[in-house]
């Protein structure tokens, strides 16, 4: 038995910028942090005793004979990419629903593909596990995603991750103080809106739009090094970082119509009243997690206004994806 244990993440700033369709062409940039929530991968060969030759256990339960066969479209691309051709038993658990912004998919992939490769006994760095799984979802799959969830899972940390006109990324930590850094968590509120929705048709309609959105894509590029300023100033206000945010949140409402909806406003606009500085929806739009700025003594106001949202505290995590159980059964 092997299982993975992969972060999920926050991201700050930058996010649409990490689109292949944007970056080839201008470069991009996030500002990202993975959290303590955390999504399980565990891995068995299967014994060979049984009708079927792959078992997946997810929301559902999929018992099938062949890859090809197998309707979960990451198992089955990941399956296939990785030859598995013996007989396999995988069960997904996750500390948050799927489809609400926190890159809880490409969490799946790349916890995925590192509990197989342990499965097979092979090492896998953690930048290789980001570029399998963004060829695993980009080109295999061929969902329409960025490029920042899968790198932020794999890696963990805080990081300004940088996209480079030929696909390459680099991944640079932020360095804070460690007042600063717990003043900036202090500040952080994630509630959870009830709505689940399907990121790759809203990042499509996003990317559909690029052309006509470059001025606010290269602001919002900017505002990743605005925000690092803000951040590493121990000097400055940290409420800059909150009202930077606000203003990008403003920005990413522009790149389509689905990013937000009446609902989500009213939401947002009664955070806002109750004292939060600002926030934006975590991941492509349209629903998920709301992420909020607010000053630690404002809190519980905010809390209340929002009291019919499920309040979800949560720190950073600094490991990334890696094996917490590996018990081969020495069946492969």
């Amino acid at each position: 038995m092997i299982i993975s244990k992969t972060p999920f993440r926050i991201s700050f700033f930058g996010g649409g910028t990490d689109y292949p369709d944007w970056y080839h062409q201008h470069g991009g940039a996030v500002l990202a942090a993975s959290i303590d929530k955390y999504c399980y991968i565990s891995c068995r060969y299967l014994p060979p005793f049984f009708d079927h030759k792959y078992r997946i256990v997810y929301s559902h339960i999929e018992n099938v004979t062949a890859i090809a066969d197998i309707q979960h479209p990451s198992v089955r691309a990941v399956l296939d990419y990785r030859q598995c051709h013996k007989g396999l038993e995988i069960h997904h658990d996750g500390d948050l629903p799927a489809r609400s912004g926190l890159g809880s998919s490409s969490s799946f992939t790349v916890g995925l593909l590192h509990a197989l490769s342990a499965l097979k006994g092979q090492h896998i760095s953690q930048e290789e596990l980001a570029q399998q799984a963004i060829h695993v979802e980009q080109q295999l799959i061929g969902e329409h995603v960025g490029s920042q969830d899968q790198i932020t899972a794999a890696l963990g940390g805080f990081n300004r991750i940088r996209f480079f006109q030929d696909g390459h990324f680099s991944a640079e930590p932020v360095i804070l103080s460690s007042t600063r850094r717990t003043d900036l968590q202090n500040h952080l509120m994630l509630f959870f809106t009830g709505l689940q929705r399907n990121a790759p048709d809203i990042a499509k309609s996003k990317i559909d739009n690029l052309n006509k959105r470059v001025d606010e894509l290269n602001a919002m590029h900017a505002m990743v090094d605005e925000a690092l300023g803000i951040l590493q100033n121990d000097d400055s206000d940290i409420g800059e970082f909150g009202t930077l945010l606000d203003q990008s949140w403003q920005l990413k409402r522009q790149l389509s119509h689905k990013v937000s909806n009446p609902m989500i406003d009213g939401l947002y606009q009664s955070a806002k009243q109750a004292g939060a500085l600002g926030g934006k929806l975590l991941g492509a739009g349209g629903g998920g997690f709301l992420l909020l700025f607010v000053r630690p003594e404002v809190q519980q106001r905010v809390r209340e206004a929002l009291s019919q949202l499920i309040h979800v505290p949560v720190r950073f995590d600094s490991s990334g994806s890696k094996i917490v159980l590996y018990q081969p059964n020495g069946l492969g």
